[in-house]
């Protein structure tokens, strides 16, 4: 609560009211908050959707790079620095994030053998592998339909 006392008015109605800029944040912060945690009309299977679930676990920009990269080795196993140099404009720091991301959602494995230097090689797991119908799936529509999608992007 600041010196102004504002806080205890929360209603959208009386928002217009506040005086203090902080208070005004606050309220509408919360406002927003209890809407979307009072709103009955969100359908529970689009919140348990299996896509919904398979994105937020790697659908970020790396994974599916990381995951095809290592489809298409020759002999199906990197190693980190080899990762890297293929996907040179992914961080280092991004790269290891991605990784630990994907080993812990068992789609790959990671290898780490007790040499000096440490030597750690990342492969596939049979669950990354079985995923990989679908991203070779997805990169054919991409090529297929690639300049569709730029040029309506551009325009």
């Amino acid at each position: 609560m600041c010196k102004t006392r504002h806080l205890p008015i929360l209603s959208l109605t009386n928002i217009n009211k506040l005086a203090c800029v902080s208070c005004l944040f606050f309220a509408t912060f919360v406002n927003i908050r209890l809407t979307i945690m009072v709103k009955k009309d969100i359908n529970p299977s689009y919140l348990a959707c299996p896509i919904r679930q398979v994105i937020s676990r790697f659908g970020d920009k790396w994974s599916m790079l990381v995951l095809y990269t290592l489809h298409a080795s020759e002999a199906g196993v990197l190693r980190f620095s080899e990762l890297h140099h293929n996907m040179a404009d992914c961080s280092q720091k991004m790269l290891s994030a991605t990784l630990k991301n994907l080993e812990q959602t068992n789609l790959i494995h990671r290898e780490v053998y007790p040499v000096v230097p440490p030597r750690v090689e990342y492969s596939l797991t049979d669950t990354g592998k079985s995923l990989m119908p679908a991203i070779i799936s997805l990169i054919d529509w991409a090529k297929l339909h690639f300049d569709d999608v730029v040029t309506k992007q551009i325009i």
